[in-house]
């Protein structure tokens, strides 16, 4: 199973763009994402490190960094998934096996291709569009 950090980190920063003169503590947001407010800070210091968003130590909230339209979910998925790497191969695969001699190089292949196309789909996507979509619903 992938982590919930991405959605968890999309929901913030909707939540954020969302109400933006707010200054929305920890214990608010957590109570929307249903979690512990300790979870969100730890998300929103990698979302600070990645450049996404502005804090002040000792005030509670945060501002995003540019609009909405300019934060691409692949941009959120590179700030809280630092491994960047949805798949790993495993190590040390029988070297005299017919399999285990080649099945690393056969699967990083796949697992590029997989990469990449999960990449495209989401620097296609930003938080303004997840906005648009939710809030359109009704």
């Amino acid at each position: 199973m992938i982590n919930s950090r991405v959605a968890v980190a999309i929901h913030i920063l909707v939540l954020i763009a969302s109400k933006p003169h707010d200054d929305l503590p920890s214990d608010y947001i957590a109570s929307s994402v249903n979690t512990n407010p300790v979870v969100i800070r730890r998300i929103l210091g990698m979302l600070r490190k990645a450049g996404l968003i502005h804090t002040t130590i000792g005030k509670a909230g945060a501002s995003l960094s540019r609009s909405p339209a300019e934060i691409s979910l692949l941009d959120v998925y590179r700030a809280v998934e630092p491994d960047d790497e949805l798949f790993a191969v495993h190590e040390n695969p029988n070297p005299h096996c017919p399999v285990g001699k080649r099945i690393n190089s056969v699967l990083d292949e796949a697992f590029h291709g997989a990469q990449s196309a999960l990449e495209m789909k989401l620097a296609g996507q930003n938080i303004q569009d997840i906005m648009d979509h939710l809030f359109s619903e009704g």
